[in-house]
């Protein structure tokens, strides 16, 4: 008796949860078929009327996929941890389509919550603004504060205007990696580490307490051309020249004693910004400037993410008569095995190029690479999907974004033609491997392994010592895996392994430098790129197609319902945010670096524990 009451109690509850979701289920269908069929919320521009461009979040080739109902879920309980990616493509689209748009006259940079970039992603976002310049029209640049990266969109405005209570950040580049030795020793964590390469520092965190002579020396060089690109950019559009940078803390001093500590008055002598104004007056400006909107309480404008919904279609047609550049994007750590968009897999990159080869439409492809490597051997997966498009006839053009080193030079090594934007980071050419053994952390708990096997491999565990020969055996393998990428990039190349070792070794580059060393061929833009795989195709007339993953009917409809405005709202979107310049200075700040470095652990999943990644290629600015 007794079990059919429960019986009945859990089928009663389980008919009840199963009601609910179906009744959520059809309410968000419902509320998703009204605001694509509603018009309320139509997005109109003024004739007059500023393009706010107001990019609050980091600037990706490529979006990371988030699970929609995650994200919506994520939304209503603990608002957003961090602000949404931002498609570099679609910054460009935006500002191209306004700079013909008459509608737009003015454009504002509002780049307050702009996190930090990469000089090339931002480079190419000045030319762009600099395209809408010369259609005659107007850009403005306001904030509290202006980071280094938010500086240099900046300094491409017509005006500089910041609060008088703010101030300019400009501090040069600069990596200070966190090293773990004495923790792992205090840990008892037993490190096996396998390298080859002078320069091949992506170990050092967990074999030093500091960075070696030898990553300093290298690291220097690269940290100071890139520098200078910045400073001469900058330059070339602020009535100053370079040595109107502040490299030591002498000068900056100085100059602040000067102005008794003033920031904003430093920053409006110095030249770095023209005006010291308020919101009130900025938003005063550009009243009189394009007008008030309907309430007269602001001035017409529209911003990016509005205006790239009326530029960009909400779905994306394939013309199946136009010939094709595709364009693959290889964006993240290289991981073995399958990962979503925003990731690079072995297999789902590798796939991805297949789709392109398998396509008769596609006549060349652009692998399109913002990555600082990793797993050798889902590296070389993709780089035998990169041969065989080559063998199928299509030319491969490899586009180097921000990085393109170690695992990101392997995969762009078999391409007809290397194309870099000249402080593209890459290189990087070497190899390691590295896992750890917890034998002495699980004795001091009193936890150990032991047993027999019928050989002396079998027993080869994290719970057990390296034997002294396996080490030895690894070693080798590492040797030959360095020898091999030697291989690949002196065949690729047209240069001896020789020649390849004396710049490899382990050692980043800048592009302009990979150019001058036969590493990299052409200094160009995505754009760029594309147009030489284009011509190489001899295509006059083409599209470009990007190939993606495809998502699953049942993924594709949850993202349609989640992903809508109005269905967020429903929801409860809330999100919060933090001052840009607060956020490196914070608590937060130091545990989400070691959080990052720990949790970066997780890609090393090389099926012979063999890597060949760039550690040092993120740049502090």
């Amino acid at each position: 008796m007794i079990a059919k009451v429960f019986k009945g109690l859990w089928t009663g509850l389980n008919f009840s949860r199963r009601l609910v979701l179906n009744l959520l289920f059809v309410l968000l269908v419902i509320l998703f078929i009204v605001a694509i069929t509603s018009d309320e919320d139509e997005i109109k521009v003024a004739d007059t009327s500023v393009l706010r461009l107001n990019l609050n979040g980091p600037i990706v080739e490529e979006k990371t996929y988030v699970d929609p109902v995650e994200a919506a879920i994520n939304d209503a309980t603990m608002g957003n941890e961090a602000p949404a990616e931002i498609l570099l493509d679609d910054i460009i689209e935006v500002i191209d389509q306004a700079s013909k748009d008459e509608r737009i006259s003015v454009m504002l940079l509002d780049l307050q919550k702009m996190p930090s970039a990469h000089l090339n992603k931002l480079k190419q976002i000045t030319d762009a603004i600099e395209r809408f310049k010369a259609q005659n029209k107007q850009v403005i640049a306001t904030g509290y504060y202006y980071t280094q990266a938010q500086y240099y969109i900046a300094a491409h405005a017509d005006e500089i205007a910041m609060h008088p209570y703010g101030g300019v950040a400009i501090e040069g580049y600069g990596m200070y990696p966190l090293y773990f030795k004495d923790a792992l020793e205090k840990l008892a964590v037993t490190q096996h580490i396998f390298r080859v390469g002078t320069f091949k520092s992506a170990v050092e965190p967990f074999i030093r307490n500091d960075m070696s002579d030898a990553a300093k020396e290298a690291n220097r060089v690269w940290l100071g051309a890139l520098w200078q690109e910045y400073k001469r950019d900058v330059a070339a559009v602020r009535p100053f020249d370079e040595s109107n940078f502040d490299e030591t803390m002498d000068e900056l001093l100085t100059k602040m004693q000067a102005v008794n500590g003033d920031s904003g008055k430093y920053s409006l002598e110095n030249q770095w910004v023209d005006s010291l104004k308020t919101n009130q007056q900025i938003r005063q400006q550009l009243i009189d400037i394009v007008g008030a909107e309907e309430t007269g309480k602001t001035f017409n404008q529209v911003s990016f993410h509005e205006y790239l919904s009326l530029v960009k279609p909400p779905m994306e047609f394939d013309n199946p008569i136009t010939e094709k550049v595709a364009v693959v994007v290889a964006k993240g750590t290289i991981v073995d095995g399958e990962r979503k968009a925003g990731e690079i897999g072995g297999d789902s990159t590798a796939a991805l190029l297949r789709k392109a080869r398998l396509d008769d439409k596609v006549k060349a492809v652009v692998l399109r690479i913002d990555s600082g490597g990793g797993s050798m051997f889902a590296s070389e997966v993709i780089r035998a999907e990169v041969l065989a498009l080559k063998a199928a006839g299509k030319p491969v053009i490899a586009s180097m974004s921000s990085v393109a080193a170690s695992g990101g030079y392997w995969i762009a090594s078999a391409a007809n033609e290397i194309w870099a934007a000249p402080s593209t980071i890459t290189g990087s050419i070497g190899v390691f491997g590295s896992f750890m053994t917890f034998e002495n952390s699980m004795a001091k708990l009193g936890v150990y392994s032991d047993g027999v096997a019928t050989t002396e491999m079998a027993g080869l565990s994290i719970t057990r010592p390296l034997n002294e020969k396996m080490a030895q055996v690894i070693q080798l393998s590492v040797e030959d895996a360095y020898r091999r990428f030697l291989d690949v990039v002196a065949d690729a190349r047209d240069m001896t392994p020789e020649q390849v070792d004396s710049i490899a070794q382990g050692r980043v580059w800048i592009a302009s430098q990979a150019q001058e060393l036969g590493l990299v061929d052409k200094l160009g833009n995505k754009q760029d790129a594309i147009e030489a795989a284009a011509a190489l195709a001899k295509l006059d007339f083409y599209e470009v197609k990007t190939i993606k993953q495809s998502l699953t009917p049942q993924e594709q409809m949850m993202q349609d319902i989640f992903g809508n405005a109005s269905v967020k709202a429903f929801i409860g979107n809330s999100t919060t945010t933090q001052s840009v310049l607060a956020s490196q200075t914070d608590l937060n700040s130091i545990v989400k670096k070691l959080s990052t470095e720990i949790n970066d652990l997780k890609d090393y999943n090389d099926p012979q524990n063999i890597y060949s990644r760039c550690l040092v290629c993120n740049v502090i600015q």
